[in-house]
């Protein structure tokens, strides 16, 4: 493809087009919109005094670069026929289609905002830009070429807003451009902002660098040279480049702390093979000849960035006593730097893992679409918009060393939904740096996390006032969207009735009393109950729960107390009942830790009310006095703590089964404390059980699985 700037007439974009687009069909649609915009802009003259149709032309030229389908191209040649001109959006769709029509719409849309440095205006830009990045990417991908030509002629454009455009340019496009891995792009539109923003700074650069940049241009020429003899003498099959580093790049540089003898990249090459192992040998071959500067080598092929990117960086010292940056990459790890996501236009790599991560960026930005539909206020919206695509990130790792991106804020669910959806709506827990972590715990850069699933499980609405990021969000959203009325009802049903089985009841004893369940519950009818179970709102334990919990009428609250004035009333809002006395204190014993179920004897303590113990806890066996019966509450519905002592072989996956089988068992692991020997793990658990039958029916699934050696509870 031609590498010049700008091209003058139609005939230069189709031959740029011919190089990756062979469908006749879709070349005359391309001649086809150039002719349509020409009629459309035939009298329109741009402040530069350029006849306007240079601007569109070269905008689909700078899309060529970036191997953009022919509708992108289509629709660049037609971004202004409404904008500018006074095509109709009606017309352009009966003439190229809705795909087409929907692009200049995108750009359209933009366009007409009026930008200014007032709050409320940036505000309006940061939704607008957003939504159109949601709608299609590639209608921001046209708003970066578009900026990009727009850059080149700013000069014709008064200084106060050439400054503004600079400015609006540098922190809002440059840092999308970036975000979507669209290298060449990002460059061009960083060094015209900042020749424009910051015109002094841009000439204080240029005078401490000690020769022009065509001279610049040169030394990396000669190195090139050298590189080049190198690689022939050793039969490579490759490709080289060479650039003088941007003036922005230095500039960003020094203001991060650096000295400008502390940049060691001024003068960069690059060389391109076929396959991985040609990467190291090149660097090998190289390393023979230039002295590689130490500490400055870096291994981004083995630690691929989060962005796609990968590459050999390391530094030499070569001619005229300068340092090159020398980067070593394949064709294809170098189309992803320079293209980024637009590199996957046609999406014919869906087996490949770098086409994974760049739909989940992709991902990213479309359901930030997701944020206009919440009702938030313009601050709050823009507030979202920046922590999540214009801010600072965080990079967590999982247990295989995948890297993942995540705005800072983000907890367990955002990653478990960054990993896969699927992985999202079966999660039942995670472990962070081998440590059980909560749902909404915040990670931090670096943290390796477990997300532990179960293929019977699904999300809790509960997880949406966890998630930071809008791609959980969305998909937390879309699981129960999707799940229509009915199948919510049918799963509801069917958990229901699992429980009852469960717990031995009758079905026909629950069901008489479904209207003390439906009471409890505050719902209308019985198809609102399995409602609530199949989308999580209320589990299958609390309903079958609340079918004991009977309310009397008034009328009979007064005929029982006739009919048994004499006998002790019995505090029901306890855990526990202590016979012939209301409204004492009562404390479960933290030693013994009794849950409901466990055989229980009280103690009156003084001034701490009744404390209460398993009958077999050591602390009260050798007591006799100050003794009193109690008894568990059956009408309670809640967890209570205890601890279990566990061990098990030397297997990495023995403790994600053992908070796997307490998720299925509806029990909660809130504390792990692990002991690491030679053949064995010890665990000692702190859990939440609702009953002892509950917490017996997990011991005996923790003894089906092999690699468990001993189950028991701890009394201390």
């Amino acid at each position: 493809m031609d590498t010049k700037l700008e091209i003058d007439n139609i005939s230069e974009l189709i031959t740029a087009v011919k190089e990756y687009i062979d469908d006749e069909s879709e070349i005359e649609n391309i001649k086809k919109a150039y002719e349509y915009a020409s009629v459309i802009h035939k009298n329109d003259i741009r402040l530069s005094g350029e006849e306007y149709m240079h601007h569109p032309l070269n905008v689909a030229y700078n899309l060529t670069k970036l191997n953009a389908d022919s509708d992108t191209l289509c629709a660049s040649l037609l971004h202004d026929t409404i904008y500018i001109g006074n095509a109709s959006l009606d017309d352009i769709r009966a003439k190229f289609g809705d795909d087409i029509a929907d692009l200049v719409d995108g750009i359209t849309k933009i366009n007409k905002l009026n930008l200014s440095a007032d709050s409320e205006d940036h505000i309006k830009y940061y939704k607008k830009i957003i939504v159109g990045l949601s709608e299609d990417v590639r209608i921001i991908i046209i708003k970066l070429a578009e900026r990009c030509q727009n850059m080149r002629t700013l000069w014709a454009i008064p200084e106060d807003k050439r400054r503004e455009k600079s400015k609006e340019t540098l922190e809002i496009l440059v840092p999308i451009a970036h975000r979507l891995g669209l290298g060449e792009l990002k460059t061009e539109l960083e060094v015209l902002s900042l020749k424009y923003y910051k015109p002094n700074e841009f000439i204080s650069v240029e005078e401490q660098l000690d020769n022009t940049e065509e001279e610049r241009q040169a030394i990396v020429d000669n190195m090139i040279e050298e590189v080049s003899k190198l690689l022939d003498e050793n039969d490579i099959d490759y490709e080289i480049k060479g650039r003088a580093k941007s003036i922005y790049s230095i500039y960003n540089k020094l203001c991060k702390g650096k000295k400008f003898s502390e940049i060691y990249d001024l003068y960069a090459l690059r060389v391109l093979v076929n396959t991985i192992p040609e990467c190291y040998q090149v660097m090998g071959i190289i390393h023979s000849v230039f002295k590689p500067m130490p500490k400055r080598i870096k291994d981004y092929i083995a630690n691929p960035k989060t962005n796609m990117y990968q590459s050999i960086h390391t530094t030499v010292f070569g001619p005229y006593d300068k340092l090159y940056e020398i980067q070593i990459r394949t064709y294809e790890m170098d189309r992803i730097a320079e293209k980024g996501i637009a590199s996957h236009w046609s999406y014919k790599e869906k087996g490949k893992s770098i086409q994974d991560s760049m739909e989940q960026k992709l991902q990213m930005f479309r359901n930030i679409m997701e944020i206009s539909e919440e009702n938030e206020s313009a601050n709050e919206f823009v507030n979202r918009v920046k922590d999540e695509v214009l801010s600072d990130s965080i990079y967590v790792y999982t247990p295989r060393g995948d890297v993942f991106e995540l705005p800072k804020g983000s907890t367990p669910i955002d990653f478990a939904y960054k990993v896969h959806s699927g992985v999202g709506e079966t999660m039942v827990g995670a472990l962070v740096n081998d440590s059980i972590a909560k749902m909404d715990q915040i990670l931090e850069s670096g943290d390796i996390v477990k997300i532990i699933t179960n293929k019977n499980a699904t999300p809790s609405i509960e997880w949406l006032n966890m998630a930071k990021t809008s791609q959980a969000r969305s998909k937390i959203k879309a699981y129960f969207t999707k799940m229509d009325k009915e199948e919510a009802i049918i799963k509801g049903k069917d958990l229901f009735l699992k429980e009852i089985r469960r717990r031995k009841e009758s079905i026909n004893e629950i069901m008489d009393r479904l209207d003390n369940i439906l009471t409890s519950l505050n719902l209308e009818n019985e198809d609102d109950l399995y409602y609530s179970i199949g989308i999580g709102k209320y589990t299958s334990v609390q309903a079958v729960n609340s079918a004991f919990k009977e309310e009397e009428s008034k009328e009979d609250f007064v005929l029982d107390k006739i009919l048994n004035k004499n006998r002790p009333v019995e505090d029901h809002k306890n855990d526990i009942l202590v016979s012939g006395i209301k409204d004492i204190k009562v404390t479960l014993a933290k030693g013994c830790n009794p849950i409901k179920g466990d055989p229980i004897i009280g103690y009156i303590s003084r001034g701490n009310g009744v404390i209460v113990h398993h009958k077999e806890c050591k602390n009260i066996l050798q007591i006799e006095d100050r003794m009193i019966d109690v008894k568990w509450n059956e009408n309670i519905n809640k967890k209570f703590e205890t601890k279990v002592h566990i061990v098990a072989s030397n297997n990495e996956n023995t403790l994600v089964d053992i908070i796997n089988i307490a998720s299925s068992n509806n029990i909660s692991v809130s504390k792990i404390n692990t002991i690491y020997n030679m053949d064995t793990n010890t665990f000692e658990l702190t859990i939440k059980v609702s009953d002892v039958d509950t917490l017996n029916k997990f011991f005996a699934n923790l003894r089906r699985n092999n690699n468990i050696k001993l189950v028991e509870r701890i009394f201390v």
